[in-house]
């Protein structure tokens, strides 16, 4: 996936440091913070906070002194009169000096490292990124998301493997990056609390889109890490915040300035969310298709996408001379099974039975299935019309998932992780009306050695049998799954396993993805377009 790429460089802080020192043009602290209403009324009037006004806000937001309506007005004020590249830092530095810091030890310094994206529909990198940066000799203490809107979270997807615990102490991360170079966690109530208050009311005071606001939530979150280098993926397009490259990449340059304001080295790419990231949307279907990329497969876009977030770390990081070398050097890590390796490490070091990391990381893309969360039927939608795929688009086919449970609307609620689409067509694709074609075969995985995972107990011998014509799809022997289907999407173009509330969303659900998640040109004097819908929320949890 070709991403134009911003840099920032600035002398990285040390383990738990997080003093800016270095850092040229932080605001002068005023003599004594002044009270919360002078402070909005300054903020709503245009005026400029100093270091001492932002750090008694974020004070007074901790400690409980500050009101919600007036969490809520300073927020307002700051999303309509902004905040210079000063007034940001200085909010990034007291969020994230708002509770613990994580502290690792100083041989680590240089290797430690991280990613972050916006959000998007597909997207499964930190799941290949992380393990494939640790085997390339980075430490990786990713402190990801949940889902929440149409975007997928991080978190989300890998509960999807039976036992991943994300929950982990500070001292327990530091094991896990012992044993297995990465971990993936989520973020805990001792680690920048003032952000997780602020972005709480964020939600509900139409505040969430602000620059300045969305730009220290990230970077608080990192910083706190220790990381010597950051990448993040900004996405722009109908199922990002960004419907265009321009607002993206001003978000980019926020975020690469502040960072190298407080000796953070920052990569920031610009990539493309008009359509999934990879093949697969659903939580189960993504971790399938991430141990595919890990593998050595898997979409192209996918793995593109992180050789190249990768390789800008690797060199962010001094760990190769280039970005082209790191990104040879994170391929190189797919294809020769260490990335594979580094995440079955993680797997059991974090909960999951070492057996059934084994059997996930050694199986084949058919063993693997069994293992995970999947629905139980499948049925097939055909091609409306002779045509060619002109676009295939991310947001409603996104909504829809969300809708039969793959998504949530609210903290906290449950999800069907079996719920899912997997895309059988791609742009330029011929298609004749009525047309069957059988799900294509995922590309095979390179041979390794002492491969055997259909030995394993984990999976049924009469799971891996041949299906024959009119035979029931074999289920998996596990924990009772909610009821559902899998169902074809679109001009014979969506595979989904979709655990399903109840038939008339189905129904829905199917007809608003034949109508609006493919664009398709139809033949010489005949022309199907459906219109999708733009819009979305900045992830600023994965």
């Amino acid at each position: 996936m070709a991403a134009s790429m911003t840099v920032g460089t600035g002398a990285p802080p040390a383990p738990g440091d997080l003093s800016g020192e270095g850092s040229q043009g932080l605001l002068e602290p005023s003599p004594e913070p002044k009270q919360l209403p002078e402070l909005i009324r300054m903020k709503r009037d245009g005026g400029r906070l100093s270091e001492a006004d932002i750090r008694g806000f974020v004070a007074a937001v901790v400690n409980g002194s500050a009101q919600g309506a007036q969490i809520g007005a300073m927020l307002m004020a700051i999303r309509l009169q902004g905040m210079d590249l000063e007034e940001t830092s200085v909010l990034t530095q007291a969020l994230a000096q708002s509770g613990q810091q994580l502290e690792w030890p100083e041989a680590w310094h240089q290797q430690l490292v991280d990613k972050h994206s916006t959000g998007g529909v597909g997207d499964k990198v930190s799941l290949v990124l992380a393990p494939a940066l640790a085997a390339c000799g980075c430490k990786v203490p990713m402190i990801s998301g949940r889902g929440l809107g149409h975007t997928g979270g991080t978190l989300d997807k890998l509960e999807s493997i039976p036992g991943f615990n994300v929950t982990q102490s500070p001292e327990q991360m530091q094991a896990l990056l012992e044993q297995a170079g990465c971990c993936i966690v989520g973020q805990s109530e001792q680690l920048v609390p003032a952000d997780g208050i602020l972005y709480a009311a964020r939600d509900v005071t139409a505040t969430v889109d602000s620059l300045p606001l969305i730009t220290a939530s990230i970077l608080s979150k990192k910083l706190v890490e220790g990381l010597s280098a950051l990448v993040i993926d900004v996405k722009f397009g109908g199922a990002a915040v960004f419907p265009n490259q321009e607002q993206a990449r001003e978000l980019a340059r926020t975020l690469v300035g502040v960072g190298a304001s407080l000796g953070l080295r920052v990569a920031a790419a610009l990539t493309a969310m008009d359509k999934p990231l990879g093949r697969c949307v659903g939580n189960a279907l993504e971790v399938e298709e991430a141990l595919l990329c890990m593998d050595g497969a898997g979409p192209p876009d996918l793995r593109d996408l992180v050789t190249t977030l990768g390789g800008a770390l690797l060199w962010l990081s001094g760990h190769a001379g280039t970005q082209a070398q790191g990104a040879a050097r994170v391929a190189a890590a797919l294809d020769d099974g260490s990335a594979l390796g580094r995440f079955e490490r993680m797997l059991a070091a974090q909960g999951v039975d070492p057996g059934l990391a084994r059997a996930l990381c050694s199986g084949s893309p058919a063993e693997r299935r069994q293992l995970l969360p999947r629905a139980q039927e499948q049925e097939e939608l055909l091609a409306p019309a002779d045509g060619t795929v002109e676009l295939v688009r991310a947001l409603p086919l996104a909504l829809v998932l969300h809708e039969l449970g793959a998504g949530r609307s609210r903290a906290g609620e449950p999800l069907r992780l079996g719920v899912g689409a997997e895309l059988l067509v791609d742009v330029g694709q011929r298609l004749r009306r009525g047309e069957r074609r059988p799900r294509p075969a995922a590309p095979a995985p390179p041979p390794r050695p002492g491969r055997a995972a259909s030995d394993s107990p984990w999976l049924r011998r009469d799971t891996l049998a041949p299906r024959a014509p009119g035979r029931p799809r074999a289920q998996r022997p596990a924990a009772p799954r909610p009821a559902g289907g899998t169902r074809t999407l679109g001009p014979r173009a969506l595979r989904a396993p979709l655990a399903l509330r109840r038939a008339r969303s189905a129904a829905a659900a199917i007809k608003l993805l034949c109508r609006e998640t493919l664009s398709v040109l139809g033949s010489p004097g005949r022309e199907r377009r459906h219109r999708g819908r733009g819009g979305g929320a900045v992830s600023e949890n994965t």
